[in-house]
């Protein structure tokens, strides 16, 4: 059996704290193999091919909003949000320099989720990396309208996880 692939992104706030290693680490200690990485600037259009502004995807972050407190009671709303939200993640990930990393395993996906932690580092389990090094909120994040500063992108899915490694790392397809 074909090990499993996925995309994980340390994202700017990551890369800027100087965490690589440490969230490399974390990946590695579980017996995942990292076997492709590379530190990269990205653009504006390679971003939006990144995060999307589909409805499905808008409409699902959205509800991420609902969950965190928001008060989006209607679909436009849900939309609003989410593209508000999107607008901030193109942003904020053109910021500054991200690394981005293939990770090969087995059940890679949920297990690299399961070891990053829930997108919301305030929520997110002691032993996680996200519980142990995030230090953003959700709703501090809203609060001050822009995405939530939680350091990784991590593939949500096996479609999702083969387009975005596509898209970030064409050579390794």
């Amino acid at each position: 059996m074909q090990p499993e692939r996925t995309l994980v992104v340390i994202k700017p706030d990551g890369v800027q704290r100087s965490l690589a290693g440490k969230i490399i680490s974390y990946y590695e200690g579980a017996g995942l193999k990292i076997t492709a990485m590379k530190m990269l600037s990205v653009g504006r259009d390679f971003i939006s091919r990144h995060y999307p502004s589909g409805r499905e995807y808008l409409l699902s972050i959205g509800q991420k909003g609902v969950k965190a407190g928001e008060i989006l009671d209607t679909e436009k709303k849900l939309l609003d949000y989410g593209m508000m939200i999107v607008r901030g993640m193109r942003d904020y990930m053109t910021s500054g320099p991200v690394v981005a990393m293939i990770i090969e395993g087995n059940d890679a996906i949920k297990r690299v989720r399961q070891i990053t932690g829930y997108t919301d580092p305030a929520a997110a389990e002691k032993g996680t990396i996200r519980g142990d090094l995030g230090t953003d909120t959700i709703a501090k994040a809203n609060a001050e309208r822009r995405p939530v500063r939680n350091l990784i992108h991590a593939s949500g899915n096996a479609e999702e996880a083969r387009h975005e490694i596509a898209l970030w790392a064409p050579e390794m397809k």
